[in-house]
């Protein structure tokens, strides 16, 4: 089965910079919809960043212009940049992929905490 492997994340200060990488190796991200979800504590999880096969992405109002996500071909990770974080961002973090046929995205990676204070 495919696995996705997330690393990254972390404790920062507000208004700092973290990274996020989600790998798979031998899986392309350009075959499948993508999505960045995060779970803040007392709220339930929801996705904020959704990229398609065709290169298109969407992002949540709440992290537009600070959040980027990025697919390196070359080695079939999606990177996920934060900056200009807040209190308000602290979370657990997934990736996930699902079929675009698909509706529900079906395949996750372990999750991360990120943490700004």
């Amino acid at each position: 089965d495919v696995q996705l492997v997330e690393s990254g994340g972390g404790s920062v200060q507000a208004g700092g910079s973290l990274r996020l990488s989600c790998a798979a190796p031998g899986y392309r991200y350009d075959t499948y919809c993508m999505g960045w979800f995060r779970q803040i504590p007392g709220k339930p999880r929801v996705g904020f960043i959704f990229l398609r096969p065709n290169g298109s992405k969407s992002y949540a109002d709440d992290v537009e212009g600070r959040f980027t996500a990025t697919v390196d071909n070359t080695d079939n990770t999606l990177v996920l940049e934060m900056s200009g974080l807040t209190p308000d961002d602290t979370g657990v973090y997934n990736c996930a992929a699902r079929e675009c046929s698909v509706f529900d995205y079906n395949i996750w990676a372990q999750g991360t905490q990120v943490t700004v204070s």
